[in-house]
């Protein structure tokens, strides 16, 4: 059975909880296969080099914009986007694409690290099957 691919993403404000949360699940994301936008994945693969990461473009240039087409391919397992939701969001149309995107293809989709939590034991119980 192949590796799941999961998708991270994080609003600035968000990062170092995005950070703090692999860090948690450490022993399942180094078996997965996990993408990321540019600033979310350099730094989650500089905090943990043991995560295999595929870094996208910067979610502004076009990064949100690939996970989507993603999406669309059925090529992801899960997604984690950690949105500010205490922020004005500049990229709002970008964080409603996915949600939807998420919803037409049934991914399993977090936007808070207890939700993230979830998917993540989703994906594992899945993996198990």
């Amino acid at each position: 059975m192949s590796a799941k691919k999961i998708a991270l993403v994080a609003h600035d404000a968000c990062k170092d909880e995005m950070v703090a949360w692999a860090g948690k699940h450490l022993s399942r994301l180094r078996h997965m296969s996990v993408v990321a936008t540019g600033t979310t994945g350099g730094r989650i693969a500089e905090a943990y080099p043991e995560i295999s990461v595929t870094r996208l473009k910067s979610g502004p240039l076009g990064g949100d914009q690939q996970i989507g087409a993603m999406i669309a391919e059925e090529a992801l397992d899960g997604l984690v986007f950690f949105v500010d939701p205490m922020s004005p969001m500049p990229h709002d149309v970008d964080v409603k694409a996915l949600t939807r995107l998420a919803i037409v293809y049934d991914l399993p989709m977090a936007c808070s690290p207890s939700t993230a939590d979830a998917v993540l034991d989703y994906l594992a119980s899945d993996a198990e099957r």
